[in-house]
């Protein structure tokens, strides 16, 4: 293989032969990493590869067993993300770190507040904020309201400028533009490429392959713990990072088998929320995959958790099969409805409990004998492919992927003859994704009824049976995904032309 490092005078981060065990897991077995001034870097690998330890290792969250890291030259090993920050080396993550009842302006000046003896001065948190926010071209984000009243989108832009104020030398980008919408993803790239004119290196780490093609310099792949490749993005296609990652040739990314819908398994008419939907109606088959698209804040979200009963129903309707009239999220549970929701963090799982817990909530009567709940428990493991230690392992410490194999399995052993599944492949690799998107089609070619939102056009396109619209919290009606285009399906998310 090539060796595309660089030489250790032109490198600003240096990371050599880093090890880290978790007990018997090696979690890291000799991986190296260097990144140039002025240079975008993507860091890619499967869920559970090693990307985040090592990451956390870089920003002085955890501490290596073995190796070595300089930074401009010298030894760098800091004690704390504390220390990293001051050393120029600042993380954002893709779990959000925002303090909610905080103002915007003090979440972006967090833990480097300018003051004097003690007193914060307002009038510069304000103005180094500001500036922060205007290098991210979104100025109009206002810096006095409480940042927990932003989206979810404006709150990871809230994590970047926070990043920007502090002046880094290195940022790490992981997974930034899971949550933003397509505008303030160009906004975003739009920055990175002026950090990387003005010198700065950047660390990006993404599943969406078509990102590190087109924003990256150079990639490294990292699998089971150990640095398989490094190379320069104009030398490579996509398919070879993907293929490195899995260690094989990747087949078909998208399942589709032969599909036949039957009757009616949910029905929607004019249903509206407090704020959203405004105005929702779709008819959902058995044997069927409908796909729901639009831009981040258009309600998609808002619509299957009133589909479900979460969310208040201002007016209209919605039946599941025979079923009509009010109901609840457990009524609905037991109608055969099941709700992957996009945060799974807070609302997908329960951190602190294994996966057999997680598994087998929230039916649990014939399984309560512990032998049986691990029974159980692997039979699903196995299913889905998640990597973990067993059956008893906390699900907080699995990888982000493979939490979602988790929640996904959940609905799945339950029995859920209606899914809503809410971006149920946000932060999940490529790998992972496959056999979700098989998962998917098993499920719809078994007479299960599907409806499900991704951000991720290809995702919608590829897997999906029709796709309906949402531009402002309005449901546009439902084309066979042969008559719709990326261009089409944009359009009609900007209200740039009807649904």
């Amino acid at each position: 293989m090539p060796d595309f490092t660089i030489s250790p005078v032109l490198a600003r981060l240096r990371l050599g032969s880093i090890k880290k065990r978790f007990g018997a897991t090696v979690a890291l077995n000799g991986v190296s990493l260097d990144v140039a001034p002025g240079e975008v870097h993507a860091l890619v690998g499967e869920n559970g590869a090693g990307k985040s330890t090592l990451m956390k290792i870089l920003s002085g969250a955890l501490a290596a067993d073995a190796g070595s890291m300089t930074l401009e030259g010298a030894a760098y090993a800091p004690e704390g993300p504390l220390q990293a920050r001051r050393a120029g080396v600042v993380m954002v993550h893709q779990e959000l770190a925002i303090a909610p009842h905080l103002s915007v302006a003090e979440n972006i000046v967090l833990g480097a507040e300018p003051g004097n003896a003690g007193f914060v001065r307002h009038a510069e948190s304000r103005r180094i904020a500001g500036e922060a926010l205007t290098q991210l071209g979104r100025p109009d984000i206002p810096l006095d309201v409480p940042a927990g009243r932003l989206s979810v989108a404006e709150q990871q832009l809230i994590e970047i400028a926070r990043a920007l104020a502090l002046g880094c030398r290195v940022l790490v980008l992981d997974e930034p533009t899971s949550s933003l919408t397509q505008a303030d993803t160009e906004k975003l790239f739009a920055l990175v490429r002026r950090l990387r004119a003005a010198g700065q290196s950047v660390i990006y780490i993404s599943h969406f392959l078509e990102e590190v093609q087109a924003l990256a310099d150079r990639y490294t792949v990292l699998r089971d713990g150990q640095s398989v490749a490094t190379g320069r993005t104009t030398d490579t296609t996509i398919d070879r990072i993907a293929e490195l990652m899995v260690g094989r040739q990747v087949e078909e990314l998208y399942t589709r088998s032969p599909r036949q819908p039957g009757e009616v398994a949910l029905e929607v008419h004019e249903l509206a929320g407090p704020l959203k939907p405004v105005s929702a109606s779709l008819q959902l088959r058995r044997g069927e995959v409908l796909g729901l698209a639009g831009l981040v804040g258009a309600g998609r979200s808002e619509l299957l958790r009133a589909i479900f009963a979460l969310d208040e129903v201002r007016s209209g309707s919605v039946r599941v099969g025979v079923h009509a009239g009010p109901a609840s999220p457990l009524l609905r549970w037991r109608q055969g409805l099941g709700l992957l929701s996009e945060d799974r963090k807070s609302e997908g799982l329960a951190l602190n409990l294994s996966l057999e817990e997680n598994l087998t909530l929230p039916r649990l009567e014939p399984l309560i004998h512990p032998a049986a709940l691990a029974a159980e428990a692997r039979t699903w493991i196995e299913k889905l492919g998640v990597r973990c230690a067993g059956p008893g392992q906390a699900v907080g410490n699995l990888s982000g992927g493979n939490q979602q194999k988790i929640a996904l399995g959940r609905l799945l052993r339950n029995g859920a003859e209606v899914l809503l599944l809410d971006e149920p492949t946000r932060g999940v690799d490529i790998g992972a994704k496959q056999n979700i998107y098989r998962l998917i089609d098993e499920l719809a070619g078994s007479g299960k009824a599907v409806l499900m939102v991704s951000s991720y056009l290809p995702e919608l396109l590829g897997t999906c049976d029709r796709i309906a619209v949402m531009c402002r919290g309005v449901l546009g009606p439902a084309r066979p995904v042969a008559e719709c285009t990326e261009h089409q399906i944009m359009l009609a998310a900007t209200g740039a032309n009807a649904a």
